[in-house]
């Protein structure tokens, strides 16, 4: 455990007018309070607090927060109170501890709904003082630290709410370094195997290239000097967590992976930044559309940097960040700049924001969330998002998060232009609405009256507020086609357990989720913000768990009339639990699309084609053909070993062709048997956890649209 005076000499380092007396009384009082007390790895309890303490002293935080730290856990571990700790120590710090007592009793890890209600009192808890939050980060790095002590199934929950919750909101704060190490803690207990994998192929690696982190810092430091500019330069391998998070959203193993490096330079002026990106994309060749430039557009947690990718040593890709001295403290600092001393003095970093601006920021965004679930899917789509700049025809400038379309553009501008939007002009070229914005793009929205929004457009925004809007917009338009379709899904729903959806057992249902009638429950059904098997579990949660009939291949759609039958979209390959939409031809029935299906683009002028469909709920049989790239090493062996495992997974192949054959690898195209969306993730992650295995992805063809 570190030492008092140990502690207080870590605060002097940066704040030499530190009341270190006040530490002093602070440490002891906790000390004397936690006595008798003891973590779980057998050591004094009173370690935590003091780890945590010391752990803010690295962010330059003032005394007040430090103080705060020692005694986090007195209020709700202890015989200490509110009016002792204000007595003893002041109000302010009674304040803080008090915050952090109520956020670590809110029980973040407990059902979606409850979660919801407790990030809004989380964010009503930062409103106050961000410090609360500031200390609660560093209580949960502490305790991610030290997680191994507790039983597996803690370790499980816990790294679940620190992925879900507390990872996301450091790097919307902009402590970009807590974000990364408490995502790769949570990442060592939810999934050891995949990250022990990438450790292991890093170690190969560097075994079979040697250094590469220090080769390319020296390639970049040389070229720097050669052109006269002054700075720093670092280098490093990225977290197994991030390194894992690309290869799931690439679809890629590690292998084909490029970008597994960053490297930061940190310059003496903001010309210079400017300067060095000039030598780098001089001496190398800038990877398009990796380009962001947040000197001239900061984010609004007041990060600033230059971030570019270049092609560097062996064609290896090397993500290069650029900033001055100041913009680094603030990237690694966030929000928590604001409080930063120096030299005893709060340190003027003119680019630290101001804590209650960016709450502002944040929470306005929230305000339209109808109820808790709504909120925090917006808090999580806010939480998780980075940001693209697109310009009006005007020229004025609109911040959307990354992956926004022009849907979500025009609810962003006004509610009535989303509403009526019926196509999108991007850099003066028609786009499809589900066209993903990238930066400097230049939009303008084409609108028609008498348009209203279509229930496929929440599957296209990104946005809390255009799912909002269009939600809204759909309940007061098409409340009656949603009343027609959730009658429906829980007839089939019910009838699967043998029961009728009466009236009274939709009114009783009504009450279990808190809505005012039944009819609110069908129309929630049919809008696809209610799941049928949700009601059901919560009128006869014994039936809804013992049922496990499979439902038959021919039914597995609802939203047909009785005389329409479908067939699945050989283009997209749709499977269950995936959202779907249907699309009618004449003699035909309906065709069923996954609703991200490039093919739908024809039919965008075609709306009494479309049909809105769900999957049934419940467990559907492995009948549902989908296809993989699979791209395997030639070697004996190999093609039989991927067979099983595909078999393991309890799928069927149905079809194998190699769509190319080269000395050392082979490409295939294979069709498997699958159950659902779930069981597809299944076979993908298994086959992506084979060393043979280079390349897989899920193999669609537009050409085969029917």
């Amino acid at each position: 455990m570190i030492d008092v005076e140990d502690l207080i000499s870590l605060v002097r380092n940066y704040n030499p007018k530190t009341n270190d007396d006040l530490i002093r009384r602070a440490y002891a009082y906790g000390r004397e309070m936690h006595a008798g007390q003891y973590r779980r790895s057998g050591e004094e309890y009173f370690t935590h607090p003091v780890a945590v303490a010391a752990l803010l002293t690295e962010q330059r935080l003032d005394d007040s927060t430090i103080i705060t730290a020692l005694l986090h856990d007195t209020i709700e571990d202890t015989k200490s109170t509110y009016k002792e700790i204000e007595r003893l120590f002041g109000a302010e710090i009674a304040e803080l501890v008090d915050g952090v007592t109520k956020l670590t009793n809110l029980q973040l890890s407990s059902t979606e709904t409850k979660q919801a209600e407790n990030f809004r009192k989380l964010f009503m808890a930062m409103s106050k003082d961000l410090r609360v939050i500031l200390v609660k980060l560093a209580d949960r790095l502490h305790n991610m630290r030290t997680i191994k002590s507790l039983p597996q199934e803690k370790q499980v929950r816990k790294s679940h709410e620190t992925m879900d919750i507390y990872a996301p909101l450091a790097g919307r704060m902009g402590m970009q370094w807590m974000r990364e190490e408490l995502e790769d803690l949570a990442f060592r207990v939810l999934n050891p195997k995949a990250r022990s994998s990438i450790i292991r192929r890093f170690i190969t690696l560097q075994r079979e290239t040697g250094d590469v982190v220090q080769k390319i810092t020296q390639d970049i430091q040389a070229e720097l000097e050669r052109e006269g500019i002054k700075a720093e330069v670092f280098g490093r391998a990225k977290k197994p967590y991030s390194i894992w998070r690309k290869m799931e959203e690439k679809g890629q193993g590690f292998s084909r992976l490029s970008d597994i490096y960053g490297f930061r330079v940190i310059t003496q002026s903001e010309g210079d930044c400017y300067r060095v990106l000039g030598a780098i994309h001089q001496r190398w060749r800038a990877v398009p559309g990796r380009f962001k430039d947040y000197i001239s557009q900061p984010k609004s947690n007041g990060y600033r940097s230059i971030q570019t990718t270049v092609s560097g040593r062996d064609g290896k890709r090397v993500e290069v960040q650029i900033r001055t001295r100041q913009m680094h403290e603030v990237a690694e600092a966030g929000v928590a700049a604001h409080w930063s001393y120096r030299d005893g003095v709060r340190a003027e970093n003119p680019f630290a924001v101001d804590p209650a601006k960016w709450l502002a920021s944040l929470t306005e965004r929230f305000e339209n969330a109808e109820d808790h679930d709504e909120f925090l899917e917006h808090v999580k789509l806010e939480m998780y998002s980075d940001q693209v700049f697109c310009f009006t025809p005007k020229g004025d400038v609109v911040k959307l998060p990354k992956g926004a379309t022009p849907l979500d553009y025009a609810y962003s501008i006004h509610t009535r232009i989303g509403d009526s939007c019926v196509g999108a002009k991007v850099d003066g070229m028609r786009v499809p609405l589900w066209t993903r914005l990238k930066n400097g793009q230049s939009v303008e929205i084409i609108t028609a009256e008498g348009q209203r929004p279509q229930a496929t457009w929440i599957d296209i925004v990104v946005t809390g507020r255009a799912k909002a809007a269009i939600r809204k917009s759909l309940r007061e338009e098409d409340r009656e086609r949603y009343i027609k379709l959730g009658r429906e899904l829980a007839r089939v729903a019910f009838d699967h357990v043998g029961k009728k959806a009466s009236e009274k057992a939709l009114r009783t249902a009504a009450k279990r989720f808190g809505l005012p009638d039944g009819a609110e429950i069908l129309a929630r059904l049919g809008s696809a913000e209610l799941r049928a098997q949700d009601v059901v579990e919560a009128l006869y949660p014994e039936l809804a768990k013992t049922t496990g009939d499979e439902i038959d291949a021919a039914r597995a759609v609802v939203g047909l009339s009785p005389e329409q039958s479908f067939t699945r979209a050989p283009c997209c390959q749709p499977v269950p639990g995936e959202r779907i939409v249907g699309i009618t031809y004449r003699g035909r029935g309906v065709i069923v699309h996954a609703i991200d299906c490039p093919v739908l683009e024809k039919f965008e002028e075609q709306p009494d084609r479309w049909v809105d469909l769900h999957w049934h709920s419940g467990r559907h049989p492995a009948v549902h053909t989908v296809g993989f790239s699979l791209t395997i090493r030639n070697d004996a062996g190999v093609l039989g070993r991927i067979c099983t495992l595909i078999g393991e997974q309890k799928a069927n192949i149905s079809d194998l062709e190699f769509a190319d054959k080269k000395p050392d690898f082979y490409r295939l195209l294979v069709q498997v048997d699958l159950r659902d969306v779930e069981h597809l993730h299944t076979v993908m992650t298994a086959l992506e956890a084979e060393s043979d295995v280079a390349e897989i992805k899920r193999y669609r063809n537009p050409e085969r649209s029917p």
